[in-house]
């Protein structure tokens, strides 16, 4: 990103909060200017001792400088507040910005991004941005108010000493601007490597049993000793860079103080300075000393946020692909009937040379149970991931009730659709609430209700807490079929008209799936069931069932008209018999 886009977008962030920026600014002008009255003060009160001593008129400067000291100290005070206040104001904005952006993003999105390189841009490139418009902003805005203020003051007093003084602060800045792109550079450097940590940890973390089954404990710690090893170098190599340019510039800060006291005790020798004057230049460049060499983490501070301003944005300019058209329709939930239509529906994964679908032709009826059934990778769960419009169809192909999908509001397409994947993803939090997450103000009778019909209440009931159970990090403390059963009860509960099950049973025995199909498919209003598995017993029991091989349906009947073809669910059920068998 370009300096200049980087600027207008620190202008962006700082748009909101422009009062207090403001306010922190002028209260940071107006102590920069109370410090240059103050040496101005001091000089006067050394005149007037050298002229005409006298107690009450040193008592009166006295009293004088210690009040605008004060002063001073508070308005610091209340600049610091403010301009800090922003950061802050800053960081929760960036925050929940980019939260509310992932939330609008497509899962194909997080598929191709790690999770732990997310987190760490949320966190630590947040926390760098925040430093930006805080620290920097503030150790910069001083810096220039105080040579703003303080070299006219050195200048009316001596103009040869004070260019003397500063003449050596033109070799600071060649050596600050030699080293800013080495800095930038260095410091992306280290986010990158704190990324690959933190994936590294988020990934240790969620496949925990699986390193311990196949006892990888000493290959991961490996791995993450050799991340951390990047980690120690590249911020070595920015600590050389840091550790070579801050004491050169405190140190040709520093002698400006040296140039004043030995190019002035001689003109006061000379008589052509007086002492007051001597002393107030002095306090002028010591007053420089600070900002100048604090100059050096103003600027690791502006390049990380220059670094991170980059990384953050880049998550903004990804814009959903699967979004609301111009033209989108409302499709109230109670008028959705559940009929589905696929017309050559046809999907190719991004970079794959292979359609995963290829001209797919299908109707469901309202109310109606479709079995989908076939081998791996015959394009079973992406029809289920279409379906919902989880991936980006091209419009003309998918329709429910009649209504292109593409057409239909994403918020009133997932109402109608209730959408149970073979991953059961559980939140860490209680049975209840994971339950009752698409409706969280739902009663306990309910939540029992959907929790009976998806066989998992007698077992929930065992347990000590009941619905109160936490259930851990991904439902962890659950089996698999538990964990499937809670999520079929969570889908349950906002009694869409269409459920669809993607392999969603596959943990539980056939029996018990062959009863919760039964009762998805009986009562007054009937519900549209897609249900995409291996059980072929289970998937018998459906009204019609859907064979799908090579991305494309093959054969479609219920049982008994499949098994008197010769094809591929003869086939399957064949192999299912003997598997069965071997059990």
């Amino acid at each position: 990103m370009q300096k200049s886009r980087r600027i207008a977008k620190i202008g962006a962030y700082l748009r909101p909060h422009w009062r207090d920026a403001t306010l922190g600014i002028l209260a940071l002008l107006s102590v920069n200017a109370l410090g240059v009255y103050i040496p101005w003060l001091i000089r006067a009160c050394v005149d007037q001792i050298a002229n005409n001593f006298s107690w009450q008129e040193i008592l009166r400067y006295v009293v004088v400088i210690i009040l605008l000291s004060s002063a001073m100290w508070l308005i610091r005070m209340a600049s610091r507040l403010w301009i800090f206040g922003v950061g802050r104001q800053v960081e929760f904005d960036l925050k929940q910005k980019i939260f509310e952006h992932l939330l609008h993003l497509e899962p194909a999105y997080f598929a191709n991004n790690t999770i732990g390189d997310l987190i760490s841009r949320a966190t630590s490139d947040v926390d760098n941005v925040r430093r930006l418009l805080g620290f920097a902003v503030l150790s910069l805005s001083n810096t220039v108010f105080a040579y703003a203020l303080t070299l006219p003051a050195m200048l009316a007093i001596n103009v040869n000493l004070t260019l003397a003084a500063i003449a050596m602060y033109p070799l600071m800045f060649v050596f600050v601007h030699l080293f800013s792109n080495r800095l930038r550079q260095q410091q992306g450097t280290v986010q990158e490597k704190i990324s690959d940590i933190s994936e590294l940890i988020q990934e240790d973390m969620s496949g925990m049993a699986l390193i311990k089954i196949y006892a990888q404990e000493e290959n991961e710690r490996r791995a993450f000793a050799q991340k951390n090893q990047d980690l120690l170098q590249a911020n070595l190599a920015l600590a050389k860079s840091r550790n070579i340019l801050f004491p050169l510039i405190g140190g040709i800060a520093g002698l400006s103080s040296l140039v004043i006291i030995w190019l002035g005790t001689g003109q006061i020798t000379t008589g052509n300075l007086a002492v007051g004057d001597f002393l107030a230049l002095l306090i002028y460049v010591e007053r420089l000393v600070f900002p100048t060499a604090l100059l050096g983490f103003t600027i690791t501070a502006y390049q990380r946020g220059e670094v991170s301003i980059d990384r953050l944005e880049a998550i903004f300019t990804v814009q959903p692909k699967i979004k609301d058209s111009s033209d989108a329709v409302h499709l109230p939930l109670a008028e959705v009937k559940g009929e589905l239509t696929a017309k050559n529906l046809s999907f190719t994964y991004p970079g794959a040379t292979q359609s995963a679908l290829e001209r797919v032709n299908f109707s469901i009826n309202p109310g109606e149970t479709v079995s989908i059934v076939g081998a791996i990778g015959s394009g079973k769960s992406t029809l289920a991931n279409a379906l919902p419009r989880l991936l980006d169809i091209a419009p003309g192909q998918l329709f429910l009730d009649g209504v292109d999908i593409t057409k239909i509001a994403l918020a009133d397409l997932r109402h109608a659709i209730a959408y149970v994947p073979q991953d059961s993803f559980l939140f860490s939090t209680t049975i209840k609430n994971n339950i009752r997450y698409g409706n969280p103000n739902i009663d306990q009778q309910n939540v029992e209700s959907v929790a009976k019909s998806s066989q998992i209440h007698p077992e929930i009931m065992n347990f000590p807490q009941q619905y109160e159970t936490i259930v851990g990090e991904r439902g962890i403390t659950l089996s698999g079929g538990q964990r499937q059963r809670t999520a079929l009860a969570r889908a349950m509960l906002i009694n869409a008209p269409v459920l669809i099950l993607d392999d969603a049973l596959s943990s539980v025995d056939n029996q018990t799936a062959t009863q919760i199909l039964n009762h998805l498919s009986s009562g007054a209003r009937r519900k549209t069931v897609v249900f995409i598995t291996h059980q072929l017993s289970a998937a018998a029991a459906a009204d019609r069932i859907f064979v799908m091989d090579k991305g494309q349906i093959v054969q479609v009947g219920n049982h008994l008209e499949l098994m008197q073809q010769e094809g591929l669910y003869r086939k399957l059920w064949s192999q299912h018999q003997v598997e069965e068998l071997l059990r």
